[in-house]
């Protein structure tokens, strides 16, 4: 994922944009005149913003990959003629991992922008300004939120709320104790397959915030509800040291331990994989697991040697196939190869989903028909999007996790396919969703 690799990859690819679903601008009937139908749409533009947490001491830089993303969507569709015959124009809002911030950020994008699409901010845990957004009418109609990452349940559950990895709570139960949760979990039949069915070991939630913390127990529980038992659950934060892993893996030495899943940031599996060596826990029959957070050059880099053999899932496809995927192949051209991170994709895929809702609107309604609420409409009707192939099937309209996964290796030093084996293809058996019990909302 080096960035010359990435320029040397792009530089073969043929891109087939034009006449592509995703570029078609929709028109409306009666070939209409664009005016101002709602708040952020004038004649010309459409504003949008994408609110993340990047400027913050904790964790610098955080979700920079998608307000990159989302710049680069924005220039991919302008370049193909827009949406309802506008430019999209594109308003940076950084929520600075603070709850006022992020608070501040949604009233600021309500009274500018249209729609906040690829948000990825880990604090909205209020969103009485966001569900009373007042359009352009003067209407409570509520700003349409189309998120990459929501970690608390009131963003989660909010009917303003379209996230591209839906919420892991159903949300009918969070009132019920306990209250049931999703997840997708496909990964446990290759590894039972390649590794047999005795399959214990350590799973590590992050640490930093009790919303994430519970985000980690419903992802992982699937794992432990499908049978990978849990010899111990340690919460770490991701700016702790190597040596808070010492007890996790001397306690997977002791437990003679084959698998072990970090929820936290890339850098604590990186952690984990040097302290196991510095241990001598090296068995390849362990399998070390991780999710969306270790699709990231960051872990080749820091992990060297030592990664050798992580294993990660990913919901959307990997970069290493966009020579399969024209959609793929642009984000990576429009957003930078050397931007491009997970989170950025499925920002991207927020973009491509904000797209297909806004010109179903047009086609029913002109391009004068395009209002918060006509949105709204439309968002609860995508039933199987797809990012044209980037993202596994999901029903946005349901808030229902995909099935659909791919599973990714660390092999001298690349990350390579490994399951399913064919370039541009998901597993979106039904097996792979799980739902399962847990009282994480509690006390």
């Amino acid at each position: 994922m080096r960035h010359s690799r990435w320029v040397a990859l792009i530089a073969t690819i043929v891109l087939a944009t034009a006449g592509t679903s995703a570029v078609a601008v929709a028109q409306g009937s009666g070939g209409d005149k664009p005016t101002a139908s709602d708040v952020g749409i004038t004649a010309k533009e459409i504003r949008i913003a994408v609110i993340a947490d990047v400027e913050t001491p904790l964790a610098p830089g955080l979700f920079q990959g998608s307000v990159d993303a989302v710049n680069g969507w924005a220039k991919y569709v302008n370049k193909n003629g827009g949406i309802a015959g506008r430019k999209v124009a594109v308003d940076f809002i950084d929520s600075k991992l603070n709850a006022d911030e992020t608070r501040n950020a949604f009233i600021t994008a309500c009274e500018n922008d249209f729609a906040v699409v690829g948000a990825s901010a880990l604090f909205v845990n209020n969103v009485d300004d966001i569900e009373g957004c007042i359009d352009g009418a003067g209407a409570a109609t509520g700003l349409p939120d189309l998120a990459v990452v929501t970690t608390e349940l009131v963003q989660q559950c909010s009917p303003t709320t379209f996230g591209i990895n839906p919420p892991q709570i159903i949300c009918d139960t969070a009132t019920q104790s306990p209250q049931t949760y999703q997840a997708n979990a496909g990964r446990y039949y290759f590894y039972k397959k390649n590794f047999g069915n005795d399959l214990h070991g350590a799973y590590v939630y992050s640490g930093d915030l009790k919303a994430a913390k519970n985000a980690n127990k419903a992802t992982m529980g699937g794992m432990q509800e499908l049978g990978i038992k849990a010899d111990s659950e340690t919460d770490v934060s991701s700016r702790a040291p190597q040596s808070a892993l010492t007890p996790i893996i001397q306690s997977m030495k002791d437990q003679s331990s084959n698998y072990f899943q970090s929820g936290a940031a890339f850098n604590t599996t990186v952690s984990a994989r040097k302290e196991a060596k510095l241990q001598g826990l090296t068995d390849p029959k362990i399998i070390w697991d991780c999710t969306l957070q270790c699709y990231d050059k960051r872990l080749l880099e820091q992990g060297g040697a030592d990664v050798e053999g992580q294993y990660v899932s990913l919901l959307f496809l990997p970069f290493e196939d966009a020579k399969t995927n024209p959609m793929l192949a642009n984000f990576l051209k429009f957003t930078g190869p050397a931007k491009a991170d997970g989170f950025g994709i499925q920002a991207w895929a927020s973009g491509l989903l904000f797209q297909q809702a806004a010109e179903a609107a047009v086609k029913k309604g002109g391009v004068n028909g395009l209002t918060r609420k006509a949105l709204f409409t439309e968002l609860n009707a995508v039933k199987d999007f797809d990012g044209d192939g980037i993202i596994g099937t999901t029903n946005v309209g349901a808030r229902e996790t995909s099935p659909c996964y791919v599973l990714m290796q660390v092999k001298s030093s690349k990350f390579v396919r490994v399951w399913p084996k064919k370039a541009g293809t998901f597993d979106c058996k039904a097996r792979n969703r799980v739902e399962l019990k847990l009282d994480l909302l509690g006390g």
